[in-house]
């Protein structure tokens, strides 16, 4: 039997069909300005229906979300703290927690409730992750400054390390370069990282966002295209 893959970003979903390591099938929805308000929950169920699916893996991009220190227990604060990082609707999101052990870090996040409780109807094992998490899993830090960007359709996150430890994490809508320099440059300054002494790591959909990236390497010296999410290869972090 086959399994199914899901990513959420702000504008949408990707998601991709395996059996055993063939990839059967990859394809992503984007709503617009002009689709129905419904256009994605009806996206995911046309999904869920094309398979008798053995496994189910979500991940989440939406920037509903905090980090905390691995080990913070108040696990009832935790819509309270996605609330400083952006608006939460308790009854129409799902609040979820996953753990990063490798840098003592963890997240919590707001996902959909119509859209969790639609995939936990399947009554199959599903597994739920954020994508900050997942993507930690896929650096690999060494002992100096070090920012790791992951661009997805309009939208990218990053990850300021330091000594192998996590000093800042975050999740930003970009659809233009002014958006995706203005973002990595404020944060610069801000956590006193210096642009030639740090190094750059770029992941994702790096095609996609050559321009963004093409940009950046007009002010970064020390900047390295890690991997691209190739088609029916690397996709959703699943390797470099």
């Amino acid at each position: 039997m086959e399994q199914l893959k899901l990513l959420f970003t702000k504008d949408g979903v990707q998601y991709q069909i395996t059996k055993n390591k063939t990839v059967l099938e990859e394809n992503s929805f984007f709503v617009t300005e002009e689709s129905p308000e419904n256009a994605l929950t009806e996206k995911i169920t046309s999904i869920l229906a094309l398979k008798s699916f053995k496994e189910v893996t979500v991940i989440s991009a939406l920037n509903h979300f905090t980090l905390m220190p691995e080990g913070f227990k108040e696990h009832d604060l935790g819509y309270n703290l996605i609330a400083f990082n952006a608006p939460v609707n308790k009854e129409e999101e799902e609040l979820m927690l996953s753990v990063n052990k490798k840098f003592g870090v963890q997240f919590y996040y707001a996902f959909p409730k119509s859209i969790y409780q639609q995939i936990k109807s399947l009554e199959i094992p599903t597994k739920f992750n954020f994508s900050g998490e997942q993507f930690l899993n896929n650096i690999s830090a060494r002992n100096q400054k070090e920012i790791h960007i992951n661009l997805y359709h309009q939208q990218c996150e990053f990850f300021a390390l330091d000594q192998k430890k996590v000093i800042l994490y975050n999740n930003l809508d970009v659809t233009s370069e002014v958006d995706f320099l203005y973002f990595i440059m404020f944060t610069l300054s801000k956590i006193g990282f210096g642009i030639a002494d740090t190094q750059f790591f770029v992941y994702g959909e790096t095609t996609e966002n050559e321009t963004f990236i093409s940009e950046l390497k007009k002010f970064v010296k020390n900047l390295k295209i890690v991997y691209d999410n190739i088609p029916n290869k690397n996709f959703i972090l699943n390797g470099r």
